[in-house]
């Protein structure tokens, strides 16, 4: 984003305080992003971060639960609940709950999808691929955390790392280079 010339910007400065409100409030109002960033940061607050988590928790489990044409009809569903977790980071600046739903999300997909993620050939590998990156992206942001959040994502971890190693999955998971437990 290009900076202001600084004449401008003293020439913004010394307007008049009314008309610098109605400035900012047509500019925030353009941005999408930035509404919803104001609107948790300024209306909701703290507090309602983990109403938002569980309100994701429940729109991963649901859909995942349920039956799939093809693999490729579950990758666009999981590609859908991955860009909302993201979406939900952005606005909220929760990386915690980023990794958190996103293991929930993958462990889903492997304990309620196991015909579909057993073998690896065809139709099942851009969704295998899919999880298998997922899972390694994951690891990598985990890493980014504090350590005492690995203590709390551990088992999700563990679990995931066991699904994944048995799944068709297992020879992507290999040339990514993810490790078969947390903490090797």
């Amino acid at each position: 984003m290009p900076a202001l010339p600084p004449d401008l910007r003293k020439a913004l400065c010394n307007l008049p305080q009314k008309e610098k409100d109605q400035l900012l409030a047509r500019l925030v109002a353009q941005d999408a992003v930035l509404t919803e960033q104001l609107a948790y940061r300024l209306l909701e607050g703290p507090d309602a971060l983990e109403d938002r988590r569980a309100q994701l928790r429940t729109q991963i489990d649901d859909p995942v639960r349920g039956y799939h044409q093809t693999p490729n009809d579950l990758l666009v569903v999981v590609r859908q609940l991955q860009a909302r977790i993201g979406y939900h980071a952005r606005i909220t600046e929760d990386a915690f709950g980023e990794v958190e739903l996103t293991l929930r999300l993958l462990n889903r997909v492997f304990e309620h999808q196991p015909a579909v993620v057993s073998r690896l050939h065809g139709p099942t590998q851009p969704l295998l691929q899919h999880l298998a990156k997922r899972t390694h992206e994951a690891l990598r942001q985990t890493e980014k955390l504090h350590t005492d959040y690995h203590l709390e994502l551990s088992s999700a971890i563990e679990e995931l790392l066991g699904r994944l190693w048995q799944s068709g999955a297992a020879p992507l998971a290999r040339e990514l280079g993810v490790p078969r437990s947390f903490g090797t």
